[in-house]
């Protein structure tokens, strides 16, 4: 889907600042924090309201991420795939981003139900019991009121704590926490790691 002159106006309205958007040839979209900068996957086979969903996801990080979040992160958890930090601040920022646009919560819905109709996670032919820890509190956050996602009830608690999760430093402490519970966690069998959106 082409941006259009329309979904940059929107991306600027929703993060209250005048944003760089543009597209970009990667698979997802993504928010430069530092340059200010929204990039829109150039998707052909996706509807209205995933472009509209992507926009809002990113715009909440132009909200709520700050600028110094991979250092922060570093600094906190070294060692650490960013993706630990990426997964726990993309379901913070989700719910502060529609919490502050009450519009949103049933559009992040339709995207996300289309997104799995099209099984855009990868997950049809999987068992998802026998995916990762992480992999999984992604999925939990993205689609989980959707699908099915297991987790045990000790990283129920940490899930909670990413949806409670106010702060960046909030999410910093949690990182922690999970950095240690994976250390020693096994590789599955068939290790395909989902790519963040």
């Amino acid at each position: 889907m082409k941006i259009t002159e329309t979904k940059s106006t929107l991306a600027r309205l929703l993060a209250k600042e005048n944003i760089n958007v543009t597209s970009t040839a990667k698979s997802t979209a993504y928010f430069d924090i530092k340059n200010r900068t929204l990039a829109l996957p150039k998707w052909k086979d996706r509807g209205i309201s995933v472009m509209d969903m992507l926009i809002g996801h990113e715009v909440g990080h132009a909200l709520y991420t700050p600028a110094d979040a991979v250092e922060k992160f570093n600094e906190k958890c070294p060692g650490t795939p960013f993706d630990v930090c990426n997964i726990v601040e993309d379901i913070r920022i989700e719910r502060l981003i529609q919490s502050t646009y009450p519009g949103l919560p049933r559009l992040f819905k339709e995207a996300y139900n289309e997104l799995v109709d099209a099984d855009f996670f990868g997950i049809g032919d999987k068992d998802v019991n026998e995916m990762k820890f992480i992999d999984r509190l992604n999925l939990r956050g993205k689609i989980g009121t959707i699908s099915d996602i297991p987790l045990s009830d000790e990283e129920e608690v940490i899930f909670k704590k990413c949806v409670d999760a106010e702060t960046f430093e909030d999410v910093l402490e949690i990182c922690a926490e999970i950095a240690e519970k994976i250390k020693n966690e096994p590789e599955p069998e068939n290790n395909d790691s989902d790519e963040d959106n």
